[in-house]
């Protein structure tokens, strides 16, 4: 027989470093002559059976391998190879060198070579081996067929060898058509990485890439938003040899989901918890609109509108059907945009038609979304059509409102836009919106019934200090008030020139501590005393005397005041103070000096003497009484800010009221939170 193995040898020259499943099978082959002698003997079956090919060569196989029990069985199976040229397979039991018997599977077939002689091929494996690799190879394919994880493998070329159900129900491409495709092709969806990139650099590094969560929409469920984790790990045989990529995808929508609700819920706990803090630090209401919308901004929305009604502002009842007038008290936008033109100007009051959106949200004390924004909604937001080309032109796409309602009263509303933010308003924003409206309303709520309270103690205030007063004998007298920055910070300052009846003149600057309403209401009661005290000829220190015991029976209330009685027959001025700062004297012709004065006790304290102090007061002399507001400040010393006082003073003016405008002017600062009540008087010459 002469068979040619050069080729063969050559071949396995070049993969003597691979290894394959003949290998794992540790397969034998064995050539019989027609007389059932061993011609041919493979190293695999000497480590099967243990015979060296020195050892089984031209030996009957029967008489070597086979017990005499089963002679008669392999003669007859021999006889039937030889004789009819079919195959013969299955299981038969084989002697092996140590005298044991072994179960191999069989595969024996007739061979003929290029003379007409015939021979027989045997093919043997350990049956216990062979069983173990099917069930394994039944495992893997049962395994990959049935795995809801989709799984597919990737030659190293990178393109699919084969993929399972799952992965064809994922990315909707049937396992046959995946075979040839690349990787990136037949998984377009899995994010804006580049999947045949990292399946590259795991071929070539060997590091896999281990559960990569990647987000996108695949052809099998366009219209829902899915998530995977992929994994991508290099294949190699047991001889280290590179198979190519094994990619596996698990669905980790619900995880994900799940993540970003969870993520969501922290934001929004976050967000309420940050406009607790810093919604409602201030009792202004514009600020605190302000920081409502602030809060929104851009977190909820890329834009936000706090609008209230213009009757629930002026405490007044509102109608029960068509327009509304609200005040637009806050804007708030994430950058610059012609949707900031479209707005209602801040501080006027602007109507609102029935039909539009934000009257429909407090008609009804419900939100009012729109998801998406078309040509025809976009009127129902703005004022009118140039106003809607303006929100259109900043590409405004949906719309949110909900109502503003504190202690059961429909307050106004805050108006949300998104323009950058690309997603709609959601159920869960609108849920998100209505716990900030309603934390916020209380906080607006606090400050509009704030704003109704000093308003009122500014008209009672007002109402309470003289409107107009004539000079009295012997006397040029020109006053100025002043309120706070804020117009709401209603303080207790008071002045008053009073006439009495035996000619002489009392000049009066009190202030009562705190501010509001009550402090108004007993500064009022402290002019009216200090009027009917005025006008029973007492002594300047005696008239504190009964203030004190007036301001003791309005406990916890203090008040501090400087009176003075000027006699121009005399030509002298009795003043006495109770905790106030010295007036200044100002002479003809020199330099304006404090009064050293007792400065006693502030009105309320009770028990505490006053004294009276006797001051000259001639022809062009002139008499400054203020309150703290106009020289106290937080940063500077009093003594410093008196001596600025006394360096203005020194400086002539035109007339009384020219100087009274410039000290409030160099004094007073923008942000002071005090009210000034400021009295000149000069002798006449």
């Amino acid at each position: 027989m002469r068979i040619d193995w050069g080729e063969d040898r050559r071949a396995g020259a070049r993969r003597s470093s691979e290894s394959g499943l003949l290998d794992v099978l540790g397969v034998a082959a064995l050539v019989l002559d027609t007389r059932g002698r061993i011609v041919l003997w493979s190293p695999q079956a000497e480590r099967l059976l243990g015979y060296s090919a020195d050892e089984a060569l031209g030996e009957f196989a029967a008489r070597v391998l086979v017990d005499e029990e089963h002679f008669e069985l392999v003669l007859r199976l021999f006889g039937e190879v030889m004789s009819s040229g079919e195959a013969w397979a299955g299981v038969f039991p084989v002697r092996h060198k140590d005298g044991t018997t072994r179960l191999l599977e069989f595969r024996n077939m007739r061979l003929q070579d290029d003379r007409g002689d015939f021979f027989a091929l045997g093919l043997a494996a350990d049956g216990d081996v062979l069983r173990r690799v099917e069930r394994n190879l039944a495992l893997s394919v049962g395994l990959v067929d049935q795995s809801p994880i989709g799984l597919g493998v990737l030659g190293p070329d990178l393109r699919f060898l084969s993929a399972n159900a799952a992965l064809e129900r994922m990315d909707g491409v049937s396992a046959a058509g995946h075979l040839g495709l690349r990787i990136g092709e037949a998984l377009p969806f899995l994010g804006p990485d580049d999947p045949e990139a990292m399946a590259r650099e795991v071929l070539d590094s060997g590091e896999p890439r281990v559960s990569r969560e990647m987000v996108g929409r695949s052809p099998a469920d366009p219209e829902t938003e899915r998530a995977w984790s992929v994994s991508l790990y290099r294949l190699d045989d047991s001889g280290g040899r590179v198979l190519g990529i094994a990619v596996s995808l698990i669905d980790v929508t619900d995880r994900h989901r799940a993540a970003d609700e969870a993520e969501r819920a922290r934001r929004h706990l976050a967000l309420i918890a940050d406009a607790s803090v810093r919604i409602g630090t201030t009792l202004d209401l514009q600020q605190t609109a302000r920081e409502l919308a602030e809060v929104t901004v851009p977190q909820l929305a890329d834009a936000a509108a706090v609008d209230l009604l213009d009757h629930v502002l002026k405490g007044q009842p509102g109608p029960s059907e068509g327009p509304l007038l609200f005040q637009a008290l806050a804007i708030v936008s994430v950058r610059p945009t012609p949707a900031d033109e479209a707005a209602d100007p801040l501080g006027s009051a602007a109507r609102y038609d029935a039909d539009r959106l934000a009257t429909r949200c407090v008609r009804t004390a419900r939100p009012v979304r729109e998801p998406y924004l078309d040509a025809q909604k976009i009127l129902l937001i703005a004022r009118d059509e140039d106003s809607a080309a303006l929100l259109a032109e900043s590409g405004a796409h949906s719309y949110l409102a909900v109502p503003l309602i504190a202690r059961g009263e429909v307050l106004g509303a805050i108006d949300f836009l998104r323009m950058d933010n690309p997603l709609p308003f959601t159920a869960e924003d609108e849920a998100l919106a209505l716990e900030l409206a309603g934390r916020a309303a209380v906080a607006i709520d606090n400050a509009r019934l704030y704003r109704q309270q000093q308003e009122t103690a500014l008209t009672l205030q007002r109402s309470m200090l003289p409107r107009n007063h004539h000079d009295p004998a012997g006397l040029d007298v020109v006053s100025r008030y002043l309120p706070a920055a804020s117009r709401y910070e209603v303080g207790g300052d008071w002045f008053d020139v009073i006439g009495l009846r035996d000619g002489r003149t009392a000049l009066v600057v009190g202030d009562v501590m705190g501010s509001g309403i009550d402090a108004a209401t007993t500064m009022g009661r402290l002019r009216t005393a200090t009027q009917t005290l005025s006008r029973l000829a007492l002594e300047p220190a005696e008239v504190l005397g009964h203030l004190d015991e007036i301001t003791t029976d309005l406990d916890p209330w203090f008040a501090t005041c400087v009176y003075a009685v000027y006699d121009p027959k005399a030509g002298r001025c009795r003043v006495s103070t109770a905790g106030h700062l010295p007036p200044v004297l100002i002479p003809e012709g020199g330099d304006p000096v404090l009064l050293d004065l007792p400065a006693g006790a502030p009105l309320g304290v009770g028990g505490v003497p006053f004294t009276d102090v006797t001051v000259p007061l001639g022809p062009g002399d002139r008499l400054v009484l203020y309150t703290d507001g106009l020289v106290e400040t937080r940063d500077d010393d009093i003594d410093s800010r008196l001596d600025t006082l006394l360096g203005l003073l020194r400086q002539p003016d035109a007339s009384l009221g020219a100087t009274c405008d410039r000290l409030l002017r160099e004094l007073r600062n923008p942000g002071d939170h005090d009210d000034v009540a400021l009295l000149m008087a000069r002798v006449h010459t």
